[in-house]
């Protein structure tokens, strides 16, 4: 087995930040599997591993259901952590069956189609909103002038959070979602920490606001949602509140910025958009596909497997390179041009399993009306210097994305 630092994979390096699709496909030449010493993870880089694996119950996101830190071989975190780890351990996303079952069953009862379709009239009509006063600027910054606010607006008007109280929602996501990269710094989870205390604080006084006068938000729906007596928690309801809030803009506002630099840098395939707008739906799964805005996703060993030969022992961590799936050629012809019309797209960005997830109509109803309207409305968009990418390997995207309009 190749060392993986001869194949070019290195999450803190510029150079593969800006483009880690070449050291993905090295990756997968040299294997189904590979240690990688600095986060010890064993990453998995290919589309039917990764696939296979998100849905394998052998593996978890958690492992505290079954086993305390000391069984299975792991430190505690530290104590100034707890306030995170109380916030993130609660939300669904983080636990395995039973209690994840039962947490989904009663999101689901609040989180319905039918909440998603009465969102659609309102996310169209703040996309174009947002898309006129861009091209009323004669252009700006992409990520801070659509991206960002579509989403954190749809999911604060989902869970009823009043407007004048929606400015530090961001930031506090921001913060809590450092905590997801690779070996966070203190000063990162320092950040969380307290991020997560004041989101958390808040919404303990909205769900009290709420208990005494419901409303027709998503609040008021989990604080209702019963089945067979089990209902969620107050911790259960302020953990599914930022979990919908971090997932469900987190992504969304990357997707967005990742594709329009994809588009620009693809002119052929932007023309060809501009002239067929019934392309946005499939344009929007391969602009997710093409560059995908969660290149990594965390499973923990509950059980031995074995990947092409090599045994992954209980107790060690595994790395489902997602952008890399979403690159083999093995599931998709050509993975590095971009086609909007790509018909076979079983790309893996809203994951798998028991944990796919669970905004993603809603997550695809943002992306189709911001791209639609940023196409109706300027539609000759274009590029004004080129972007910086952050300096994160695991949530991808943009400092900004700088765009002028005639």
């Amino acid at each position: 087995m190749a060392a993986v630092s001869d194949l070019g994979f290195d999450p803190w390096d510029p150079a593969f930040l800006a483009d880690p699709y070449p050291a993905y496909a090295e990756l997968r030449a040299r294997g189904r599997v590979h240690w990688f010493e600095p986060t010890g993870q064993w990453l998995v880089p290919h589309h039917a591993d990764v696939s296979a694996l998100l849905r394998d119950r052998r593996l978890g996101r958690t492992y505290q259901h079954r086993f305390s830190h000391e069984e299975f071989g792991r430190t505690p975190p530290p104590p100034e952590h707890e306030p995170f780890h109380t916030l993130n351990d609660h939300g669904m996303l983080d636990l395995e069956p039973p209690d994840h079952t039962r947490i989904r069953r009663l999101v689901s009862k609040a989180f319905t189609p039918r909440t998603v379709e009465r969102l659609k009239p309102y996310v169209r009509g703040l996309a174009d909103e947002l898309a006129a006063a861009l091209v009323e600027r004669g252009g700006g910054d992409l990520l801070k002038d659509v991206a960002e606010p579509l989403p954190v607006a749809v999911i604060a008007e989902m869970l009823g959070i009043p407007e004048s109280d929606r400015a530090p929602l961001r930031p506090w996501s921001a913060d809590i979602c450092g905590m997801y990269e690779l070996n966070p710094s203190r000063e990162t989870a320092a950040r969380a920490v307290r991020a997560s205390v004041e989101f958390s604080d808040y919404l303990r006084a909205l769900i009290a606001a709420r208990r005494k006068e419901p409303g027709e938000d998503l609040v008021s729906g989990l604080i209702a949602a019963h089945d067979e007596g089990d209902r969620l928690t107050e911790q259960e309801m302020i953990s599914t509140c930022v979990l919908l809030l971090n997932a469900g803009h987190e992504a969304t506002v990357n997707a967005t910025v990742n594709g329009w630099y994809a588009l620009f840098r693809n002119p052929a395939q932007l023309e060809r958009l501009r002239a067929d707008h019934t392309l946005v739906p499939s344009a929007v799964e391969e602009l997710m596909r093409y560059d995908t805005p969660l290149q990594l996703f965390e499973r923990w060993v509950l059980e031995d497997i074995e990947i092409g030969g090599t045994t992954i022992p209980r107790g060690a961590e595994i790395a489902l390179l997602f952008g890399s799936a979403n690159h083999d050629p093995e599931v998709f012809a050509d993975p590095g041009r971009l086609d909007l019309a790509r018909a076979d797209n079983p790309h893996i960005s809203f994951s798998a399993g028991i944990h796919y997830c669970i905004g993603a109509p809603l997550a695809r109803i943002e992306l189709a009306a911001s791209m639609g309207a940023l196409l109706e409305k300027a539609p000759a968009l274009r590029l004004a210097a080129e972007p910086q990418r952050k300096p994160n390997f695991v949530i991808r995207g943009l400092e900004g994305l700088n765009v002028e309009v005639d």
